[in-house]
């Protein structure tokens, strides 16, 4: 369907407005346009190729270049490519959290409050061993305790017992981890607004923000504490709920299909200007 001239400005506008942080974030890093733009062309090619088949055909080439605009020699040159992912970060990322997850909801790991206290490296009862067993799958605790170090995910007491520095895994000392949180969350975010504007017959996902344009300094400080501490306490309840439904921590859950769920939640602030 072909947009009108007012959809599509407003279109290009969002699109610049998407790109700003990244490219910012990119020429800090010394990326440049050239590198920057190969990507887009990858990425251009492999979502063709991927959600713009036609039932009952295979994806050909040709297709895919009438689809994106490039050439065929270009798209045959991408397909010959080996996709720029790190699965590696993906899976390190994955396990260290789902540890400080398990973390938060084993009982021998909480005060009588409900929140998490130190625990001996290992031995008996709940420990940081028996923690990674359970929810890290067949990595050896050592490696799993090293890298949640590494990144101040973990404090090492002086008795020999870790501490958790955060409730969620938040990876302070770890830039790559953190790249591969912003490609996850962004796409995450971007795949439900594209949801919510698409419709194709689903519900339309949660999407919600409070936003004032007109807030003093000294109003900051407490609304980024009290921000955190209820946007904590919701996260929490929720992981509990998705903690018992998933089958990697509850293989004893029946069903079908393997789907991916979940919901996020960002602080924003910054100076005003007219493009707010």
């Amino acid at each position: 369907m072909d947009m009108n001239q007012d959809t599509t400005r407003v279109l290009y506008a969002a699109i610049l407005k998407l790109l700003r942080p990244l490219v910012r974030m990119a020429l800090k890093r010394g990326v440049s346009f050239k590198t920057f733009a190969s990507l887009l062309k990858w990425v251009y090619y492999d979502v063709a190729r991927e959600n713009f088949t036609i039932e009952g055909r295979k994806q050909t080439h040709s297709r895919i270049s009438v689809i994106t605009g490039l050439t065929r020699k270009e798209v045959k040159r991408l397909s010959e490519l080996d996709p720029p992912m790190s699965r590696e970060q993906r899976e390190k990322y994955n396990r260290a959290a789902r540890v400080v997850s398990g973390w938060r909801r084993e009982a021998g790991c909480l005060d009588e409050q409900g929140r998490p206290v130190a625990i001996p490296i290992s031995g008996e009862g709940a420990t940081f061993e028996t923690l990674v067993k359970k929810f890290s799958g067949d990595m050896p605790p050592r490696a799993v305790l090293d890298e949640l170090i590494r990144v101040g995910a973990l404090q090492l007491e002086p008795d020999n017992r870790v501490r958790l520095v955060h409730e969620a895994f938040t990876p302070t000392a770890d830039e790559a981890i953190k790249f591969h949180i912003l490609g996850t969350d962004v796409n995450l975010l971007i795949s439900t607004i594209e949801n919510n504007i698409d419709k194709n017959g689903h519900e339309p996902y949660f999407q919600r923000k409070v936003y004032y344009d007109n807030l003093p300094d000294e109003v900051l400080a407490d609304f980024r504490k009290m921000s955190r501490r209820q946007a904590q306490q919701l996260l929490n309840d929720l992981d509990s709920y998705l903690a018992i439904n998933d089958r990697d921590v509850n293989p004893g859950i029946k069903g079908t299909g393997r789907n991916v769920a979940g919901v996020g939640i960002y602080y924003f602030e910054k100076s005003f200007d007219e493009e707010d």
